[in-house]
């Protein structure tokens, strides 16, 4: 099987009965096996069956691979209607999506339904390489993959505001992951900004931060849970170590989430194994300067969008005179919440219009919205020849 080759899925379709041991195992179990290959990590260096030489495949093809799986595996345990498999994936994906979203994952009525969910997974894990770079794929873009299959069981079993889910969720995951950062005791001036990300990340999405208490509100099931606690160890393995403070923390997460404390020993055991044992054959482990390639690259790779979309951008913004006078106004002091809210609203409007930004409305891509915010003006000059503020 050749996972970059037309009717792969057609062909593991075609094998399900193959893997009834995989399909029957509890949820908590199949989470497991799917954190050994690496998806969870957004590093997928095995995939979940065992029956398959990976040796030529690359690390695309064996998250295609997994994600199909782990759609698989819910969609046996979970569905309660009648539709085929590959119907409930893409239904999911097109439930109360904007125009613009079905554009960018190439939705079409004419093509036949394996293939059109070869073409989804495809471009739901291909974001890295036009997204954000690949040495930070496993946090922001391909780590967040799971939210996407929590979604989906929400789906299954008769949720239809799967959007508002993956918000409410991604918030969580944010909010956990500053509070995990926060804790380090010696901040660069690379950590110091991935902070600041973060801190402008959440105020765009509400208008005010999620606490903690609020975001355990929004954690009740166990698969949430487990992820909730891999997420927190991602981030306090960043330096390649979690110090007390972190561990604490980890600790008060896991008695808060009321999981059985042998849970968080198998999160920490893990990743520390994992990051380890395969140090050589992830990338962002080889970075010298994590954060610093986040930061630069993330930058990089919105200015290049805002740039190919400049002539439409400016078309959209010139009918938004209110979002250009606050966009003008945010490079000399900072939006109040409800100015800042304004922004946000607007803008992913604007992004809905626009098929190859609506990039920024999948799970993780809020993240760089404050660096949109920040980067139009300089970009885009012209937009703004009749908002611009003198010094």
């Amino acid at each position: 099987m050749n996972p970059s080759a037309n009717g792969w899925i057609k062909v593991l379709l075609n094998k399900t009965h193959k893997y009834k041991n995989i399909w029957s195992l509890a949820p908590e179990v199949f989470y497991n096996k799917l954190r050994e290959t690496g998806f969870i990590y957004g590093s997928n260096l095995s995939i979940i069956a065992d029956d398959f030489d990976t040796k030529d495949f690359s690390e695309e093809e064996k998250c295609k691979v997994n994600l199909w799986f782990a759609y698989y595996y819910f969609y046996n345990n979970f569905n309660r209607s009648n539709e085929t498999f590959e119907a409930s994936v893409i239904k999911f994906y097109s439930n109360e999506k904007p125009k613009s979203y079905r554009s960018f994952f190439g939705f079409s009525q004419h093509s036949n339904a394996s293939g059109e969910l070869e073409k989804l997974i495809e471009k739901r894990i291909h974001i890295d390489d036009n997204f954000i770079t690949k040495n930070f794929k496993y946090f922001i873009v391909n780590a967040l993959l799971f939210i996407d299959l929590l979604a989906y069981k929400q789906f299954l079993s008769g949720q239809t505001k799967t959007n508002t889910y993956i918000e409410n969720f991604e918030s969580v995951v944010e909010k956990i992951v500053f509070m995990v950062l926060d804790l380090k005791p010696e901040k660069s001036e690379y950590d110091q900004s991935l902070m600041k990300l973060f801190e402008a990340s959440l105020s765009y999405h509400n208008q005010k931060e999620l606490s903690y208490t609020q975001a355990l509100t929004h954690i009740t099931e166990t698969l949430e849970k487990q992820y909730i606690l891999d997420v927190a160890c991602m981030a306090s393995w960043g330096d390649t170590k979690i110090d007390i403070s972190e561990s604490k923390f980890l600790e008060q997460l896991q008695i808060d989430l009321n999981l059985d404390k042998s849970i968080l020993e198998s999160a920490v055991n893990h990743i520390n194994y994992f990051y380890v044992s395969y140090k050589n054959e992830i990338g962002f482990l080889n970075s010298k300067n994590l954060v610093q390639s986040f930061y630069d690259n993330s930058s990089k790779l919105v200015a290049k969008l805002i740039r190919r979309n400049g002539k439409r951008l400016q078309k959209e913004l010139r009918d938004s005179k209110e979002v250009v006078g606050l966009l003008s106004q945010s490079t000399k002091r900072k939006l109040t919440d409800e100015e800042q809210k304004k922004v946000q609203t607007q803008l992913l409007d604007i992004f809905k219009s626009i098929p190859s930004l609506a990039i920024f409305m999948l799970p993780g891509g809020m993240l760089l919205l404050p660096l949109v915010i920040k980067l139009i003006p300089t970009l885009l000059p012209s937009a703004f020849d009749d908002n611009r503020i003198d010094n």
